[in-house]
């Protein structure tokens, strides 16, 4: 559960939009990459079923692999091929660190429907909330530090519980992760509008960081309480 998002503690707008046909240029770019990283991020999902064992065993080591190709998107983001390439691995791998998870969903009496359900509900909410905030004419770039400061809390919160292991515990971090990341859809979104990422690459990684994180927690959240447990 992470986020790479630096408007977030307080970085200015790095562009500014000509005209609207740029802006609306802008988001086409953004939205098509989200939805490539989307499709990248389900097939690492759909073939790392099939290693869940070996994933769970080599865990840390690609979850450190992920976080090496996140950064390395922001190090390439303006290199043409290279840039997609890190940024299409990045979201595979993503998808097979989140292949352990869906085991465990799925080995539940109703974990196919868990699954449609929390993918189904994240997809709701994140075309809601995106129209919302391309349309209203509210500002909530003021949110940026609340929300960076909450995501470090519940980084934190869910290393501790990495070590004691509480259901309890686990369903209040999904179900706070998974109002903050609705909110960080909604800042995100907003943020690409205000010209506040460099190019449609760093865009569509916030968007699909939010996303995912969104869907994990509903994942959990469901699977929780889906449990017999």
């Amino acid at each position: 559960m992470f986020n790479n998002n630096l408007s977030a503690v307080g970085a200015q707008p790095r562009i500014v939009y000509n005209d609207r046909s740029q802006m609306l240029g802008f988001l086409k770019a953004t939205y098509q990459l989200f939805a490539g990283s989307l499709l990248a991020g389900a097939t690492g999902a759909y073939v790392g079923l099939g290693f869940a064992q070996t994933i769970s065993t080599w865990f840390w080591g690609i979850f450190a692999l992920e976080l090496v190709l996140l950064f390395a998107i922001f190090k390439v983001k303006e290199k043409p091929g290279i840039n997609l390439v890190v940024l299409f691995a990045f979201t595979f791998v993503s998808g097979l660190v989140l292949a352990p998870l869906m085991i465990n969903i799925l080995n539940m009496p109703n974990g196919g429907s868990i699954i449609a359900q929390s993918f189904l509900m994240t997809s709701a909410a994140f075309g809601g909330i995106s129209i919302f905030a391309l349309t209203t004419k509210r500002d909530f770039s003021s949110m940026g530090k609340m929300l960076f400061i909450s995501l470090i809390v519940l980084i934190v919160a869910s290393v501790i519980n990495i070590f004691t292991q509480s259901t309890i515990f686990q369903l209040a971090i999904s179900s706070i992760g998974a109002i903050l990341f609705s909110a960080f859809i909604l800042y995100d979104t907003q943020k690409i509008v205000q010209g506040a990422f460099a190019t449609p690459i760093e865009a569509a990684v916030s968007l699909y960081l939010d996303f995912l994180n969104l869907f994990i927690s509903l994942l959990q959240i469901f699977g929780i309480l889906g449990s017999d447990d």
